[in-house]
């Protein structure tokens, strides 16, 4: 198993240097591309970001993305008119599929994504991160158009933890990476198997089911790994991803659903709905606070009359 993730490391892990972005361009040839930036308040951030997609990666000449997409989950800030004043097309999760009332969850927005875009490889990015860089893009998207056996793809970096290097990714170290090598180890090689930035071809997106919240990152990889095989998956350096973090407790509860997302997969039968109990000081000590962390999933999107008929059309 460790010589299989070993030549996989060899054979499936580049930096984004390794491919410029003329190398990129004439590699294209008619492929579409989509950018889905998943937001809930971030009008701190998603400005940026979509003005370096767009001037990088959509002027005339170097036009990589065809369609950059910030898809709102609810903001109660000015995220959808900064996303929308920087250039992006900014579509609400409600107004996505009516018929099926949306549920909390960053899983639940990435899912929607794919009947609100139309691209052959999708590319979902995180829009809270600081510093914003193209590669994140074109790096992880490259691989989709020089590579045509890969299908995947996760995008590797450092990730500081304020002013200590490499110290983030708190639930990667104690919760994925330790399920991953235990249940999952051809998926060892995977640096940041939680990172939310990532790119692949739409015809495997839509055969997948998403969970609704924190665990899609780890539901995906494990169903793509058991759908396309590991050769078909890939990750590449893009550099320093700098981003908001998050206090302990939201981490316990992103932990918990990563978990129960690695047990629903790992069995069907019928498991204990569980709930995580987590404790805040209040005006008579501590204080219980219980969060149900059982993982909802939508199903794979070919199996939605409305996407069907839409790709029919189109």
């Amino acid at each position: 198993m460790l010589e299989e993730v070993e030549r996989w490391l060899a054979r499936r892990s580049w930096s984004a240097a390794d491919r410029s972005l003329d190398r990129l361009l004439d590699a294209k040839r008619g492929t579409s591309v989509s950018v889905v930036l998943p937001a809930l308040d971030e009008e701190a951030t998603v400005g940026e970001i979509v003005s370096v997609i767009r001037r990088e990666l959509m002027a005339p000449g170097a036009a990589l993305v065809d369609e950059l997409v910030v898809l709102d989950s609810g903001s109660t800030d000015r995220t959808a008119e900064v996303a929308a004043a920087a250039g992006a097309r900014v579509v609400a999760r409600d107004a996505v599929l009516p018929r099926i009332p949306a549920v909390p969850g960053k899983g639940e927005v990435l899912w929607r994504s794919l009947l609100a875009t139309g691209g052959d490889v999708v590319c979902f990015v995180d829009a809270d991160l600081r510093d914003f860089s193209a590669d994140f893009v074109s790096g992880i998207v490259g691989p989709l158009l020089t590579e045509p056996d890969v299908d995947f793809v996760k995008a590797v970096y450092d990730r500081p933890l304020a002013d200590a290097p490499g110290r983030g990714g708190r639930v990667t170290e104690l919760v994925a990476r330790p399920l991953l090598n235990l249940h999952w180890p051809l998926l060892a090689g995977f640096v940041q198997p939680l990172g939310g930035e990532y790119a692949a071809r739409r015809s495997l997106l839509e055969r997948l089911p998403f969970p609704v919240g924190y665990g899609v990152e780890l539901g995906l990889l494990v169903d793509a790994l058991h759908t396309v095989g590991l050769d078909a998956l890939a990750q590449v350096d893009v550099g320093v991803r700098k981003h908001r973090h998050q206090d302990e407790r939201a981490l316990g509860r992103m932990a918990a659903a990563i978990y129960r997302t690695a047990q629903v997969r790992l069995s069907r039968a019928h498991l204990v709905r569980p709930r995580l109990t987590q404790f805040e000081r209040g005006e008579r000590g501590f204080e219980a606070r219980t969060h149900q962390v059982d993982v909802q999933e939508r199903p794979p999107m070919v199996e939605v009359a409305e996407y069907t008929a839409r790709r029919r059309v189109a």
